[in-house]
């Protein structure tokens, strides 16, 4: 076995991917299959002792370096995880509270559609959110105001954050309802928009649903 084989061996059965090898050679066409093999450095034959220690000593330093970079590495990785894990948590402890707070909680993805609704949506709004926000099959829209709920529609195309935002319908009694309905735009760890999330109120007649509350 010589010394290529060696190294095509440590390539596939060494764990590390920077393995300090270098080769010592009398032949100059040696030095780049050297190089391409997985050597670091090489040292031409006849080799001076000192020139070979000086080598030794900056592969060492190199490969001393790799390792803590390494280890750097793991560290930053396992507190990006914690950090990731302790978002998740706070965002299920942010979702409960919302849903506590409000009569409905909303999610939906970044083609428009509900993954998660939750509280009485239909029996509040006489009507399913889907329908509500234009998607169809969700029922029949009777009552609405069409420019409340465009203007409600365009906030969600253009990604924009909306709190309280008043609509109001008409039941078939022809008593007048009035919403309030908050949300915010989703994003993942790449800055990637992922969807929509929300919670909605009914306020009670007697106030003015477009009045900002205390």
């Amino acid at each position: 076995m010589d010394g290529f084989e060696v190294m095509e061996i440590l390539k596939r059965e060494a764990q590390d991917s920077c393995l300090p090898v270098i080769v010592l050679t009398a032949q100059p066409a040696h030095k780049l299959r050297a190089l391409q093999a997985g050597a670091k450095d090489f040292i031409s034959e006849p080799f001076n002792l000192l020139e070979v220690k000086t080598h030794i000593h900056s592969m060492l330093e190199v490969r001393l370096l790799h390792k803590k970079l390494a280890a750097y590495n793991e560290v930053l990785e396992q507190t990006v995880r914690e950090r990731t894990a302790e978002l998740r948590q706070s965002e299920e402890r942010f979702r409960r509270l919302t849903e506590l707070a409000s009569d409905w909680y909303w999610e939906q993805n970044e083609s428009g559609n509900f993954t998660q609704v939750s509280g009485p949506v239909f029996e509040t709004l006489g009507i399913g959110m889907s329908a509500f926000l234009g998607q169809p099959n969700d029922g029949e829209l009777v009552g609405w105001d069409d420019a409340e709920r465009a203007q409600l529609q365009a906030k969600i195309a253009a990604r924009q954050p909306f709190v309280d935002f008043a609509f109001s319908r008409v039941d078939a009694s022809g008593s007048r309802q009035h919403y309030r309905v908050s949300g915010e735009p989703m994003f993942n760890e790449a800055c990637r928009f992922t969807g929509y999330r929300g919670i909605g109120v009914e306020v009670s007649p007697d106030h003015d649903p477009h009045e900002p509350r205390a």
